[in-house]
């Protein structure tokens, strides 16, 4: 699979549980019976001496976590009765590294590291010293693991998101809630002017953080009405389009299936085998699968925030509440009405080169150069009309370099298009 990904230029980055181990018992893959209660793992192998327990470093009676006030319980105690590793060890320390060095040579790009808030920064400072560097059948010679540490703190953990930022990104999950609140209109969307590390926010840096609007736990968990997910669609593009056009961190885009409640797996056949995502003409998944990423406005957002790169936000306008919009540099524009009941009508400021732009939201450039939906005229000044309807499917506009016309349609398109079929489809992006 890693090799397939690679040659389709599509990367695969790791879910690496190495903070503990199972607490059910059974058989392994490979069919290796493994006792839990004894500590005894043979396919690693690990045996009672590679867990913290062995060590006293627990002061709980079942070796548990009992106070989540403690820092040291968090990270030396076993996390929902999962027997937690030993890293401190030499020979924990050498086996987490072997394994990750097997995938780093197989392909990989990087790792999520699950849980690691329960991990002592050290520990895993010695782990990640010892990695390979990425193989040169797919990356440059020199290149390093991608690395991105799952780190919940909404600002009053013991542990904290910064002790981790040394060692490479982190979870932010503090950023999907606020842009949450713009688009359900519980804060003014011009609120947004200033999302970022300073401020009232107090994120990451942007240099240091991954930011998300939802991820597979707060689906489904106790903070899931913190979160917009594609269950509320329409909210769901129109906050993926901010984000990914926002400059800040690195974005993880979600990608899952349809479920009705919190248990429920992906979609399986009669005999209990997960099917594999199906799409339609239009290229949505059809058999269960969400697939977000396949969502036009959201796979076109990521174009744009390929073309912009790393240009500045300028020309940032709003209506003092829900309407606004912003350029990023001379490369893109975008502006979004999120009011509930008042069009957006008005000329703007947009940085941009003059010339006839694709709205990327409703249309793309066809073969023969045109727009298959509305065009922005952009004037020498740099200037444009924008008229963005407030119950539009997608109240939203976005423009850039890399999609400018020799034709295309004059007036923007409020009528349902492919992207209203999406709002029924299943879901899946990484």
């Amino acid at each position: 699979m890693v090799h397939r990904c690679n040659n389709a230029n599509v990367r695969i980055y790791v879910d690496a549980v190495v903070n503990h181990m199972a607490f059910f018992g059974g058989e392994s893959v490979g069919g290796i019976p493994y006792d839990p209660g004894n500590l005894y793992y043979p396919t690693v192998p690990y045996t009672e001496e590679d867990f913290s327990a062995y060590y006293g470093l627990c002061n709980t009676t079942d070796y548990n976590i009992e106070n989540t006030s403690s820092v040291n319980q968090l990270r030396d105690c076993n996390l929902l009765a999962l027997k937690d590793l030993a890293q401190h060890e030499e020979r924990v320390r050498g086996k987490i590294s072997e394994y990750l060095n097997y995938m780093i040579d197989t392909g990989v790009a990087g790792f999520r590291f699950d849980a690691a808030k329960h991990m002592w920064p050290e520990d895993l400072g010695n782990i990640y010293g010892r990695l390979h560097d990425l193989s040169t059948d797919y990356f440059d010679a020199g290149s390093r693991a991608f690395i991105v540490h799952e780190v919940i703190d909404k600002g009053g953990d013991p542990v904290r998101a910064t002790e981790y930022t040394d060692l490479g990104r982190v979870t932010e999950f503090n950023y999907g809630p606020f842009v949450a609140e713009a688009v359900r209109r519980e804060i003014p969307f011009s609120d947004l002017e200033t999302l970022g590390a300073s401020g009232p926010w107090a994120l990451l840096p942007s240099g240091k953080a991954l930011a998300f609007l939802d991820n597979h736990d707060n689906q489904r968990g106790g903070d899931k009405e913190d979160q917009v997910t594609y269950k509320d669609a329409r909210d769901y593009r129109m906050a993926n389009a901010f984000m990914l056009a926002w400059p800040y961190g690195a974005v993880r885009l979600m990608s899952s299936y349809q479920f009705a409640t919190s248990d429920d797996g992906p979609p399986t056949d009669l005999s209990g085998r997960i099917l594999t995502p199906v799409t339609d003409d239009s290229e949505q998944c059809v058999n269960g699968w969400i697939c977000e990423h396949r969502w036009p406005v959201i796979k076109k957002m990521v174009t744009f925030r390929n073309v912009v790169g790393d240009s500045p936000v300028t020309n940032w306008w709003d209506n003092g509440n829900n309407q606004i919009a912003f350029g990023r540099g001379e490369k893109g524009f975008l502006a979004i009405n999120n009011e509930a009941d008042e069009d957006l009508d008005t000329t703007l400021m947009t940085g941009l080169p003059e010339g006839d732009y694709c709205d990327v939201i409703m249309g793309e450039i066809d073969d023969e150069g045109k727009c298959t939906g509305p065009t922005i005229a952009v004037d020498e000044y740099g200037y444009a009309e924008f008229i963005i309807r407030y119950d539009d499917d997608n109240p939203m506009v976005a423009i850039h370099t890399d999609a400018t016309v020799t034709g295309g349609v004059a007036t923007r398109v409020v009528s349902c298009t492919v992207v209203c079929l999406s709002i029924f489809a299943s879901l899946v992006v990484h």
